[in-house]
């Protein structure tokens, strides 16, 4: 029950988190629209996304925490400091001068970030200004990985998980000052940076608070650092695959206007299961496993492996359903208000529909990976998401094109191609595992999957039905959209859980075990 426990522990103030970033989402959409203004934004945004996703949401403490964990466990508390001091003051000089460079190099990096804007002497010059604001973010980010890592080493996941609300609350003050979309999207750049700095000062107090003390300093590549830079590095990259191919999809998506704010919407609604679920299953369960494979007790890696790709299905296969069940009623609710038309909630219903289906893979990459990260063995996770990326590219460059080409919109395209790559990189993670013997499912995993299944598509029906009667449900609803999304996405929760429990997906003595804790 641990790894339920920690992710319970994990996911509460993530979902704290997340809603109030939904909150925020609304207001800024409703502020900004969907239009260059709100292109140029999301391009600015775009950097501390990615950086807030691989460094703040696991993938660089899942390559620093086992080997944080093995210098305290081998060589006690202060030789652990000391890598953590070491390592500190490495990512704080290597990020500094990347931010630098990318300070200098921006018109050129927008050139291929922002290319569809390239003849635009407004907005594309916009996007550069906006992107140079919130650059910094990503020094901070790197800053707050380590100082989370350190803190969920000691089992410490509550301010690590909490620390991102501050960004939140930053842009909800800053989407408020007044002025035209081109104020408000300044304001809303200078809001990222000052949030990275606030979450810094959080972590760092709460390290503090932990009687462990990091000094800033000159960086020395001590064996430690080397040490630590073989994991993390293609750690990294192998956990940025997701973020990297829509880095790439947004890049493509500026050659077709508005294009940008629809997929950054679809994205705000697919990405809560995946930050809910899948990184807090995954940050649980990397501890746990580091400690079962260094004393080779494979029964008991088998056995984290399977609780954690258990609850994950669980949870996230629903959601994956209930998203492409009915994409138009929630983003139409939950959207459509301010410069966000009906249109663009039906163009961007159409990318959330094709999240929709990768979401389970998005998730079992987050926890299939740690069963590598555990062992050491970030390299191989690392070449799985780079051909993730070659495949979202490819698949992606066609089809966007391609359906141009037929006179249709072609970002759907690109949803197709990133829900596609998080397939192919899961299915290698788990052929891999399988093949090397570090991971075989046990048979009430796959019993439990098919439970999950077979409860998900009662959902989905379920939802379907109650999408097309949406406008009679808002009608005893104070006329409202969103109440009745809200009360449609009620009774699915609690029809799954019904579903669930009657074909076995869900056990209620893990339910009443989570309870009690």
């Amino acid at each position: 029950m641990s790894v339920l426990r920690n992710t319970l522990t994990q996911s509460g103030w993530t979902l704290g988190s997340r809603a109030l970033g939904f909150v925020r989402d609304l207001v800024i959409l409703a502020k900004l629209g969907a239009g260059p203004v709100a292109d140029a934004f999301f391009t600015a945004l775009m950097f501390p996304n990615l950086f807030r996703r691989v460094f703040a949401e696991g993938a660089f403490a899942q390559a620093f925490v086992p080997a944080y964990a093995r210098t305290m466990e081998a060589e006690g508390e202060e030789a652990a400091r000391k890598l953590a001091e070491e390592t500190l003051r490495g990512l704080l000089a290597v990020t500094a001068g990347l931010v630098i460079l990318a300070q200098i190099a921006m018109p050129w990096i927008m050139l291929l970030l922002h290319g569809g804007y390239r003849n635009d002497p407004v907005h594309f010059p916009l996007a550069i200004t906006l992107t140079q604001i919130t650059m910094p973010y990503l020094a901070f980010m790197a800053l707050a990985a380590l100082l989370s890592g350190v803190l969920n080493s000691a089992g410490r996941f509550a301010m690590s998980a909490g620390a991102p609300t501050l960004l939140n609350f930053c842009l909800l003050a800053a989407a408020f000052i007044g002025g035209d979309n081109y104020a408000v999207a300044r304001s809303l750049s200078i809001a990222v940076t000052v949030a990275g700095a606030l979450q810094v000062a959080l972590l760092w107090y709460g390290v503090s608070r932990q009687k462990i003390r990091l000094r800033i300093g000159l960086p020395k590549l001590t064996p430690g650092v080397k040490r630590v830079a073989a994991l993390a590095i293609p750690g990294t990259i192998a956990a940025s695959g997701m973020q990297i191919n829509i880095v790439v999809s947004q890049a493509l998506a500026s050659f077709e206007r508005g294009a940008k704010s629809w997929l950054y919407s679809a994205d705000r609604l697919y990405q809560l299961p995946l930050g809910l679920v899948g990184v807090a299953v995954g940050l649980a369960i990397l501890p746990r496993l580091a400690r079962a494979a260094r004393s080779a007790d494979d029964g008991a890696s088998r056995d984290i492996m399977d609780n954690g790709v258990g609850l994950a299905m669980a949870l996230t296969v629903p959601a994956a359903a209930a998203l492409m069940a009915a994409p138009f009623l929630f983003i139409d609710s939950f959207f459509t208000r301010g410069d966000f038309t009906t249109e663009d909630a039906q163009l961007t219903a159409q990318a959330l529909f094709h999240f929709g289906w990768g979401v389970p893979a998005f998730v079992l990459i987050k926890v299939l990976a740690p069963g590598f990260f555990a062992r050491e063995d970030t390299k191989t996770p690392m070449n799985f998401s780079l051909i993730s990326v070659a495949v979202n590219t490819i698949v992606g460059a066609g089809l966007f094109f391609y359906l141009k080409s037929q006179g249709v919109y072609g970002f759907p395209g690109l949803a197709i191609a990133t829900s596609s790559a998080a397939w192919v990189n899961a299915a290698l993670l788990f052929l891999t595992l399988k093949k090397r013997d570090w991971y075989n499912p046990g048979p009430d995993l796959l019993k439990r999957l098919v439970s999950v299944s077979v409860a998900s598509a009662a959902l989905a029906g379920l939802l379907w039905y109650l999408a097309s009667i949406s406008d009679q449900i808002a009608a005893v609803t104070l006329d409202s959209k969103f109440i009745a999304a809200l009360l449609i996405a009620l009774a699915g929760a609690i029809a799954y859980v019904v579903f669930a429990l009657i074909f076995g997906a869900i056990r209620l003595s893990d339910m009443k075990g989570a309870m009690r804790r």
